[in-house]
């Protein structure tokens, strides 16, 4: 029978010889050879020379393997390893960035979870080696570590990297297909903001300082009234609203590249390019802001020099100015605190480093914007080594601090409540759901349904059509 032929990629056996020798008859010089099965299929001599025979075979050997990795015929084989083949998906993915077809937060997102997740626990095994059972295994374990979230991510990135080992030969199947799909239960499902939430928020945001200061009551009102994400909020030119029609037209979105900084690009999809009727409350809003001077190319909510406003930025000054402050108590006791800090020559970071908090966690205490108890307040002040039966002032400070107050009710709202709370008031309205998925500018009308609306109450004709249903006595024998 005859021999088979090498596996394109692949070499057959390394022979060495001296080619070269000195005076003395001592061999200087090495060289490797052996054949390569290349890419097209035919077989080609490779050599490397080096002074001794070892040398020359590793440097034979890496010549090899590197002339594998080169991608001539578009192929791999399932000898690569994975983090080749995340090499070339992410090379991939990024010219889908350039193209315009994919988000550059998404590259960002994907991008971490290679760094700090798939390439630790893959990278070094062989694309053949990568089975659904071994990626089961490493999707449960990082579902177990750091969360659904995370673990749906990675399994769409490995997913992803797996089709183009299909397409380019070196596998015949995608082993994740058959990997269990990653369910949990959503942390915060679905809510939406009562009318009378709503208005409690406007004008605690109207009344909070720091929140004026932020820009954000009118901000909160534009995203109440349109739906739109804080980003596409943020990236609204002048020239976008026309307050004569009450329409603001939606086509960018800021967003912050590591490396780039501050982006407007252009929206997650053609459903997010849209124009938007705006309500009365909403156009009046606006028209404050247009009276006090404007420039067309400016956008509507811009930092203090004009410019564009970091989205994380906003949402970070929301949650604070949404914070449990509420009342003098929670402020005088925070006073307290910081004085009792500021006795021991402690900094923030000291006392946070001392009780494995975040340093943002002692300044909000500090602040008056943490609802705090007798314990937490205990466990603070033990790193100034004082005992707190001994202060018999600050205890009674904690119990007036920890009465219920009006804005406790807006602790749970993020910048998503509000899209909830649009999108659920146009339901409760008898709007389709696709004319509120295109109101949100998403394509995929199950999402809106699944995510964006709050859950109706219970349908009060379904009992009376039971009731006609089975009313005859005999039926319920």
């Amino acid at each position: 029978m005859p021999r088979a032929p090498l596996p394109i990629g692949t070499w057959g056996a390394i022979s060495t010889w001296v080619v070269q020798t000195d005076d003395k008859g001592k061999a200087v010089k090495h060289k490797s050879q052996a054949r390569f099965r290349d890419h097209d299929g035919r077989l080609r001599p490779v050599s490397a020379y080096e002074k001794t025979k070892t040398a020359a075979e590793r440097a034979l050997l890496t010549k090899l393997q590197d002339r594998a990795k080169t991608n001539q015929s578009g192929e791999l084989t399932s000898m690569h390893k994975i983090n080749h083949l995340l090499d070339l998906w992410e090379k991939r993915f990024e010219g889908l960035v350039s193209d315009g077809t994919r988000s550059p937060t998404s590259l960002d997102t994907y991008r971490r979870a290679l760094k700090n997740h798939i390439r630790p626990a893959l990278g070094e095994l062989r694309i053949g080696e990568a089975t659904t059972p071994r990626l089961d295994t490493v999707l449960a374990k990082i579902k177990t570590m750091s969360g659904a979230a995370t673990a749906k991510t990675c399994r769409a990135v490995i997913s992803g990297a797996m089709k183009l080992a299909v397409r380019y030969g070196a596998t015949s199947v995608n082993p994740v297909r058959e990997v269990d799909a990653i369910e949990a239960k959503p942390k915060n499902p679905p809510r939406a903001l009562t009318a009378e939430e709503v208005t409690l928020l406007r004008r605690s945001l109207a009344s909070d300082d720091r929140a004026v200061q932020a820009d954000l009551p009118d901000l909160v009102t534009f995203m109440l009234g349109t739906g739109v994400r804080i980003g596409e909020a943020l990236a609204v030119l002048w020239h976008q609203v026309n307050l004569e029609a009450g329409r603001v037209e939606i086509t960018h979105t800021i967003a912050r590249i590591p490396g780039e900084g501050l982006l407007r690009k252009t929206t997650k999809s053609r459903a997010g390019e849209r124009v938007l009727s705006l309500p009365n409350w909403g156009i009046a809003a606006l028209r404050t802001r247009y009276a006090a001077g404007i420039r067309l190319d400016e956008p509507v909510f811009a930092d203090a020099l004009g410019g564009f406003r970091d989205p994380s930025n906003t949402r970070r000054s929301l949650r604070t100015a949404l914070s449990p402050v509420g009342s003098t108590a929670r402020r005088d006791l925070g006073r307290s605190l910081r004085t009792l800090r500021r006795k021991t020559g402690k900094t923030r970071k000291q006392v946070a480093e001392a009780l494995g908090w975040p340093q943002t966690r002692i300044e909000l205490i500090e602040t008056g914007r943490i609802k705090v108890d007798q314990q937490l307040v205990a466990d603070l002040i033990k790193t100034y080594s004082i005992k707190l039966e001994n202060f018999p002032d600050l205890q009674a400070e904690i119990e007036a601090a920890a009465q219920p107050a009006e804005s406790d009710k807006l602790a749970w709202i993020r910048s998503h409540a509000l899209r909830k709370t649009t999108a659920t008031a146009l339901d409760e309205a008898g709007h389709t759901a696709r004319q509120i998925a295109d109101q949100l500018g998403q394509a995929k009308v199950s999402i809106t349904q699944d995510v964006y609306l709050g859950r109706r109450a219970a349908n009060p004709a379904a009992a009376e059509a039971l009731e006609q249903a089975f009313e005859d006595p005999d039926l319920l024998r």
